[in-house]
Protein backbone atom coordinates (compact mmCIF):
# COMPACT_ATOMS: atom_id res chain seq x y z
CA UNK A 1 0.00 0.00 0.00
CA UNK A 2 2.81 2.44 0.65
CA UNK A 3 4.86 1.73 -2.10
CA UNK A 4 1.37 2.78 -4.16
CA UNK A 5 1.25 5.72 -2.10
CA UNK A 6 4.47 6.15 -3.55
CA UNK A 7 3.77 5.63 -6.94
CA UNK A 8 0.66 8.36 -6.79
CA UNK A 9 3.14 10.87 -5.10
CA UNK A 10 5.00 10.75 -7.43
CA UNK A 11 2.68 11.06 -10.53
CA UNK A 12 1.41 14.29 -8.66
CA UNK A 13 5.05 15.62 -8.73
CA UNK A 14 4.86 15.22 -12.36
CA UNK A 15 1.67 17.42 -12.60
CA UNK A 16 2.47 20.02 -10.46
CA UNK A 17 5.95 20.26 -11.79
CA UNK A 18 5.02 21.74 -14.74
CA UNK A 19 4.39 25.11 -15.08
CA UNK A 20 1.34 24.90 -17.38
CA UNK A 21 -0.30 23.33 -14.33
CA UNK A 22 0.46 26.42 -12.47
CA UNK A 23 -1.13 28.60 -14.86
CA UNK A 24 -4.28 26.63 -15.44
CA UNK A 25 -5.23 26.93 -11.80
CA UNK A 26 -4.16 30.60 -12.19
CA UNK A 27 -6.66 30.99 -14.84
CA UNK A 28 -9.60 29.46 -12.59
CA UNK A 29 -8.64 32.04 -9.98
CA UNK A 30 -8.65 34.78 -12.48
CA UNK A 31 -12.13 33.92 -14.51
CA UNK A 32 -13.51 33.57 -11.23
CA UNK A 33 -12.51 36.81 -9.95
CA UNK A 34 -13.44 38.46 -12.87
CA UNK A 35 -16.56 37.00 -13.47
CA UNK A 36 -17.80 37.76 -10.52
CA UNK A 37 -16.81 41.33 -10.22
CA UNK A 38 -18.40 41.72 -13.82
CA UNK A 39 -21.67 40.47 -12.13
CA UNK A 40 -21.42 42.96 -9.21
CA UNK A 41 -20.68 45.40 -11.35
CA UNK A 42 -23.88 44.78 -14.20
CA UNK A 43 -25.91 43.32 -12.11
CA UNK A 44 -28.16 44.16 -8.52
CA UNK A 45 -30.54 41.22 -8.76
CA UNK A 46 -27.90 38.30 -8.85
CA UNK A 47 -27.59 36.27 -5.67
CA UNK A 48 -24.28 34.52 -4.57
CA UNK A 49 -26.24 31.47 -6.00
CA UNK A 50 -27.15 32.40 -9.33
CA UNK A 51 -23.55 33.67 -9.78
CA UNK A 52 -21.77 30.27 -8.60
CA UNK A 53 -23.90 28.52 -10.78
CA UNK A 54 -23.53 30.30 -13.91
CA UNK A 55 -19.41 29.87 -13.19
CA UNK A 56 -19.95 26.51 -12.53
CA UNK A 57 -21.69 26.41 -16.01
CA UNK A 58 -18.91 27.67 -17.70
CA UNK A 59 -15.97 26.45 -16.00
CA UNK A 60 -16.75 23.18 -15.75
CA UNK A 61 -16.22 23.11 -19.23
CA UNK A 62 -12.69 24.58 -19.19
CA UNK A 63 -11.94 22.35 -16.40
CA UNK A 64 -12.49 19.26 -18.51
CA UNK A 65 -10.46 20.63 -21.56
CA UNK A 66 -7.31 21.67 -18.66
CA UNK A 67 -7.87 17.71 -17.52
CA UNK A 68 -8.04 16.16 -20.56
CA UNK A 69 -4.35 17.73 -22.02
CA UNK A 70 -2.80 16.60 -18.71
CA UNK A 71 -4.89 13.20 -18.78
CA UNK A 72 -3.77 12.83 -22.51
CA UNK A 73 -0.37 13.47 -21.64
CA UNK A 74 -0.34 11.41 -18.89
CA UNK A 75 0.32 7.89 -20.44
CA UNK A 76 1.68 9.16 -24.16
CA UNK A 77 4.12 11.69 -23.09
CA UNK A 78 5.77 8.86 -21.79
CA UNK A 79 6.26 6.68 -24.61
CA UNK A 80 6.60 9.75 -26.87
CA UNK A 81 9.49 10.95 -24.60
CA UNK A 82 10.98 7.25 -23.86
CA UNK A 83 10.58 7.86 -20.26
CA UNK A 84 8.49 5.15 -20.11
CA UNK A 85 11.22 2.40 -19.69
CA UNK A 86 12.13 3.92 -16.78
CA UNK A 87 9.19 3.18 -15.08
CA UNK A 88 8.52 0.21 -16.29
CA UNK A 89 12.32 -1.49 -15.07
CA UNK A 90 11.27 -0.38 -11.40
CA UNK A 91 9.72 -3.19 -9.13
CA UNK A 92 6.37 -2.18 -9.84
CA UNK A 93 3.71 -3.96 -11.59
CA UNK A 94 2.31 -2.09 -15.04
CA UNK A 95 -1.07 -2.44 -13.49
CA UNK A 96 0.33 -0.01 -10.23
CA UNK A 97 1.73 2.48 -12.28
CA UNK A 98 -1.41 2.48 -14.86
CA UNK A 99 -3.99 3.06 -11.37
CA UNK A 100 -1.16 5.54 -9.95
CA UNK A 101 -1.68 7.85 -12.89
CA UNK A 102 -5.43 7.13 -13.04
CA UNK A 103 -5.47 8.32 -9.36
CA UNK A 104 -2.97 10.97 -9.67
CA UNK A 105 -5.70 12.47 -12.84
CA UNK A 106 -8.55 12.37 -10.73
CA UNK A 107 -7.11 14.08 -7.33
CA UNK A 108 -6.03 16.90 -10.04
CA UNK A 109 -9.68 17.18 -11.32
CA UNK A 110 -10.85 16.89 -7.76
CA UNK A 111 -8.62 19.87 -7.01
CA UNK A 112 -9.57 22.20 -9.69
CA UNK A 113 -13.48 21.67 -8.81
CA UNK A 114 -12.33 22.33 -4.92
CA UNK A 115 -10.83 25.36 -6.41
CA UNK A 116 -13.65 26.96 -8.33
CA UNK A 117 -15.76 26.13 -5.52
CA UNK A 118 -14.16 27.48 -2.50
CA UNK A 119 -13.15 30.49 -4.44
CA UNK A 120 -16.65 31.11 -6.40
CA UNK A 121 -18.60 30.84 -2.57
CA UNK A 122 -15.77 32.67 -0.93
CA UNK A 123 -15.56 35.23 -3.37
CA UNK A 124 -19.13 35.56 -3.79
CA UNK A 125 -20.55 35.77 -0.04
CA UNK A 126 -18.11 38.50 0.40
CA UNK A 127 -19.67 40.05 -2.97
CA UNK A 128 -23.38 39.47 -2.65
CA UNK A 129 -23.79 38.45 1.16
CA UNK A 130 -25.47 34.97 2.06
CA UNK A 131 -29.24 34.08 0.99
CA UNK A 132 -30.68 31.25 2.20
CA UNK A 133 -34.61 31.96 0.90
CA UNK A 134 -37.10 30.19 -1.32
CA UNK A 135 -36.92 32.43 -3.78
CA UNK A 136 -32.81 32.02 -4.17
CA UNK A 137 -33.70 28.24 -4.97
CA UNK A 138 -36.31 29.28 -7.59
CA UNK A 139 -33.51 31.41 -9.25
CA UNK A 140 -31.98 28.46 -9.40
CA UNK A 141 -34.75 26.51 -10.99
CA UNK A 142 -35.00 24.05 -7.64
CA UNK A 143 -38.40 23.05 -8.06
CA UNK A 144 -38.06 20.59 -4.89
CA UNK A 145 -36.98 23.79 -2.37
CA UNK A 146 -33.90 22.19 -1.52
CA UNK A 147 -31.30 24.88 0.01
CA UNK A 148 -29.18 26.44 -2.67
CA UNK A 149 -25.92 25.80 -0.74
CA UNK A 150 -26.48 22.04 -1.12
CA UNK A 151 -28.13 22.35 -4.38
CA UNK A 152 -24.61 23.92 -5.48
CA UNK A 153 -23.20 20.83 -3.67
CA UNK A 154 -24.99 18.01 -5.76
CA UNK A 155 -24.43 20.49 -9.15
CA UNK A 156 -20.59 20.03 -8.24
CA UNK A 157 -20.77 15.81 -7.36
CA UNK A 158 -23.12 15.41 -10.51
CA UNK A 159 -21.03 17.21 -12.94
CA UNK A 160 -17.77 15.74 -11.19
CA UNK A 161 -19.12 12.46 -12.48
CA UNK A 162 -18.97 13.55 -15.74
CA UNK A 163 -15.70 14.74 -15.58
CA UNK A 164 -14.31 11.08 -14.47
CA UNK A 165 -15.80 9.95 -17.45
CA UNK A 166 -13.97 12.17 -19.33
CA UNK A 167 -10.99 12.00 -17.88
CA UNK A 168 -11.17 8.11 -18.07
CA UNK A 169 -11.61 8.51 -22.00
CA UNK A 170 -8.93 10.25 -22.46
CA UNK A 171 -6.93 8.54 -20.67
CA UNK A 172 -8.11 5.35 -22.55
CA UNK A 173 -6.62 7.41 -25.38
CA UNK A 174 -3.33 8.48 -24.26
CA UNK A 175 -2.95 4.65 -23.15
CA UNK A 176 -3.84 3.41 -27.10
CA UNK A 177 -1.83 6.39 -28.96
CA UNK A 178 2.12 6.98 -28.08
CA UNK A 179 1.90 10.79 -29.20
CA UNK A 180 0.03 13.36 -26.51
CA UNK A 181 -0.59 15.38 -28.93
CA UNK A 182 -2.72 13.27 -30.84
CA UNK A 183 -4.15 11.52 -28.19
CA UNK A 184 -5.45 15.62 -26.88
CA UNK A 185 -6.63 16.60 -30.38
CA UNK A 186 -8.42 13.49 -30.88
CA UNK A 187 -9.89 13.67 -27.18
CA UNK A 188 -11.11 16.93 -27.44
CA UNK A 189 -12.58 16.60 -31.14
CA UNK A 190 -14.78 13.53 -29.76
CA UNK A 191 -15.53 15.44 -26.55
CA UNK A 192 -17.25 18.14 -28.10
CA UNK A 193 -18.33 16.49 -31.28
CA UNK A 194 -20.01 13.87 -28.78
CA UNK A 195 -21.98 16.70 -27.18
CA UNK A 196 -22.83 17.98 -30.75
CA UNK A 197 -24.18 14.95 -32.21
CA UNK A 198 -25.91 13.65 -28.57
CA UNK A 199 -27.89 17.02 -28.66
CA UNK A 200 -29.37 16.26 -32.59
CA UNK A 201 -29.73 12.35 -32.07
CA UNK A 202 -31.64 13.26 -28.53
CA UNK A 203 -34.39 14.45 -30.99
CA UNK A 204 -34.81 11.32 -33.03
CA UNK A 205 -37.21 8.65 -31.87
CA UNK A 206 -34.34 5.68 -32.23
CA UNK A 207 -33.66 3.70 -28.58
CA UNK A 208 -30.40 3.26 -29.28
CA UNK A 209 -30.05 7.13 -28.66
CA UNK A 210 -30.75 6.23 -25.27
CA UNK A 211 -27.32 4.64 -24.81
CA UNK A 212 -25.00 6.92 -26.36
CA UNK A 213 -22.59 8.05 -23.90
CA UNK A 214 -22.37 12.27 -23.99
CA UNK A 215 -25.74 11.97 -23.66
CA UNK A 216 -25.80 11.06 -19.96
CA UNK A 217 -22.83 13.33 -19.37
CA UNK A 218 -25.19 16.19 -17.90
CA UNK A 219 -26.38 14.77 -14.77
CA UNK A 220 -26.84 18.00 -13.21
CA UNK A 221 -30.29 18.57 -15.65
CA UNK A 222 -31.82 15.81 -13.34
CA UNK A 223 -31.98 18.06 -10.19
CA UNK A 224 -33.72 20.74 -12.16
CA UNK A 225 -37.32 19.29 -13.15
CA UNK A 226 -39.73 16.68 -11.78
CA UNK A 227 -40.16 15.49 -15.62
CA UNK A 228 -38.09 12.94 -16.97
CA UNK A 229 -35.55 13.60 -19.01
CA UNK A 230 -35.26 12.52 -23.27
CA UNK A 231 -37.75 9.62 -20.97
CA UNK A 232 -35.16 8.34 -18.86
CA UNK A 233 -33.91 8.86 -15.06
CA UNK A 234 -30.96 9.43 -13.51
CA UNK A 235 -30.10 6.02 -12.30
CA UNK A 236 -30.48 5.18 -15.91
CA UNK A 237 -27.82 7.44 -16.93
CA UNK A 238 -25.51 5.98 -14.11
CA UNK A 239 -26.16 2.87 -15.28
CA UNK A 240 -25.32 3.66 -18.90
CA UNK A 241 -22.07 5.83 -17.53
CA UNK A 242 -21.12 2.17 -15.05
CA UNK A 243 -21.45 0.71 -18.31
CA UNK A 244 -18.62 2.95 -20.32
CA UNK A 245 -16.45 3.24 -17.06
CA UNK A 246 -16.03 -0.19 -17.26
CA UNK A 247 -14.98 -0.65 -20.94
CA UNK A 248 -12.82 2.13 -21.07
CA UNK A 249 -11.19 1.13 -17.63
CA UNK A 250 -11.32 -2.40 -19.45
CA UNK A 251 -9.41 -1.53 -22.66
CA UNK A 252 -7.05 0.79 -21.11
CA UNK A 253 -5.75 -2.42 -18.89
CA UNK A 254 -5.13 -4.35 -21.44
CA UNK A 255 -3.48 -2.19 -24.04
CA UNK A 256 -1.14 -0.89 -21.27
CA UNK A 257 -0.05 -4.24 -19.84
CA UNK A 258 0.14 -6.14 -23.73
CA UNK A 259 2.27 -3.06 -25.16
CA UNK A 260 5.47 -4.01 -25.93
CA UNK A 261 7.76 -1.07 -24.70
CA UNK A 262 10.85 -1.53 -27.42
CA UNK A 263 9.66 -0.65 -30.61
Amino acid sequence: MFDFLQLVRNENMKIYRRVGTWIMLGIILVLVIVSSSLTKWMSEKDTIWTVMNGIEMFMYYLITIFTVVVSAESVAGEFSSGTIKLLLIRPWSRSKILLSKYVSLLLFALVQTLLMFASSFVLNLILFGYNSSPTASVALGVLNNSHPFFYMIQVYILDYIGLIMIVTFSFMLSTIFRSGGLAIGLSMFIYFFGLIASGILSQLSYKWVDYLLFLHLNLRQYLQTDVIVHNMTIGFSLAVLAGYYIVFMGITWLIFNKRDVAT
